[in-house]
């Protein structure tokens, strides 16, 4: 074979090679020499950080001498690694490697190197490693892929939130507890076409008081201002109003007033009611934290008007960001002690009546823990995150 063709050959083959697949791994930058850089086992069943968190059982007991490093306390089960799955929330990370959860930015340590790093991925690696005797968590980027260009046929897998991102959607899309600030800038129902009370499917409204320029296509959610919501440690201060949910329709034609056509409608419709754009306005991505100012405050109202709180449970609490709070704080929820009648060494008396007994507040018992994700001057929506024991309005929340 003649050399020019040996060439030409070598570099046909040169650029084949160069056109496949390569996997390039992304090893992150040591931030610092770990004293005993752990390499255990990555956690990587299909259990989420929650599934896995809850599995291993509870862990509010008082941390032991060997949970505890560098004033941290550890979850006793806290695995070398995790490896972050779809379905993830940052509180359940959290809770996988703390026995406090909100305590995460003072473990989470991250490389420089990594293009946008306070994002946490699907299929990213979390490792456990100790850095001047401190426990640290450090990010190890899911491995990258360089291929030809193509059509992405699978969209990007979206980052971990903090919280349950249906939860609160599906809350701020139908609001039953509303804010001052809310009412004041919302645009409301100015008529019903043909006078209609009870819309339907198909009908028509008309609507006035936007803000901003109007465009065709936007949801609203209609919803009519309630009775007050009195703050229950002050009775002269309304924190907000209920809110009820009349229907939903969109934009079909702008201008003053602006045209709607309903699309869904669940009670009857009257001139006043709210208009609030359908969807989240809150950003999910805060990372828990205890509030810098002392706090005592009650819930005072629960989505869809159950009795009983349970986990990922929206609450409404009379505390906000006049109080000194903001999104992503965390709050510990007690109940009430009971007031009961002490018979004990009363004579003959004892065991036979409870006149005159004196009464003692047993003390009160932490059920649960809430996490804030949007304030209002003096009123906060949250998540219950935990629940471990039953939960009603007029409970308590204050500082972890």
């Amino acid at each position: 074979m003649h050399g020019h063709q040996i060439i030409a050959l070598t570099l046909s083959v040169a650029v084949l090679a160069g056109c496949q697949t390569e996997h390039v791994a992304t090893e992150p930058v040591p931030l610092a020499t770990p004293e005993s850089a752990v390499e255990g086992p990555v956690v990587g069943d299909e259990r989420t950080a929650m599934e896995a968190a809850v599995d291993a059982g509870p862990s509010s007991a008082a941390p032991t001498s060997d949970e505890t490093r560098g004033g941290l306390a550890l979850n006793p089960n806290a695995p070398d690694s995790y490896a972050v799955k779809r379905g993830d929330t940052l509180w359940g990370i959290s809770k996988v490697f703390l026995r406090d959860p909100w305590y995460w930015p003072e473990i989470w340590q991250v490389n420089s190197q990594v293009h946008n790093p306070h994002l946490i991925y699907p299929g990213d690696t979390l490792r456990l490693v100790y850095i001047d005797g401190r426990p640290t968590i450090t990010l190890q980027r899911g491995d990258a892929v360089r291929v030809l260009p193509h059509i992405r046929s699978q969209p990007l897998e979206g980052a971990v939130t903090a919280i349950p991102y249906a939860s609160v959607a599906a809350f701020m899309s139908k609001p039953s507890v509303l804010a001052r600030e809310q009412i004041k800038d919302a645009p409301y129902v100015l008529a019903t076409r043909d006078m209609h009370v009870m819309m339907a499917d198909g009908d028509t409204l008309y609507a006035r008081g936007f803000s901003g320029p109007v465009e065709v296509g936007t949801h609203y959610n209609v919803v009519r201002v309630g009775d007050p919501l009195r703050d229950p440690d002050d009775g002269n201060r309304i924190v907000g109003y209920d809110g009820i949910f009349t229907g939903a329709g969109h934009v079909t034609r702008v201008g003053d007033p602006a045209t709607l056509i309903m699309t869904e409608s669940a009670r009857e419709t009257e001139a006043g009611d709210k208009l609030f754009v359908g969807g989240v306005d809150v950003p999910l991505d805060f990372i828990p934290s205890a509030p810098k100012v002392k706090t005592d405050g009650r819930i005072i109202a629960v989505s869809d008007g159950v009795s009983i709180i349970g986990q990922y449970e929206v609450v409404v609490i009379n505390r906000g960001a006049g109080d000194g709070l903001a999104p992503g704080n965390v709050l510990a929820v007690f109940q009430a002690g009971d007031l009961v009648p002490d018979t004990v060494n009363r004579g003959f008396l004892n065991g036979m009546t409870r006149l005159g007994a004196t009464k003692v507040r047993l003390p009160d018992e932490r059920t649960g823990t809430f996490m804030v994700f949007k304030t209002f001057d003096h009123m906060s929506y949250g998540l219950i995150m935990e629940a471990t024991n039953v939960i009603r309005v007029a409970d308590r929340v204050e500082n972890p």
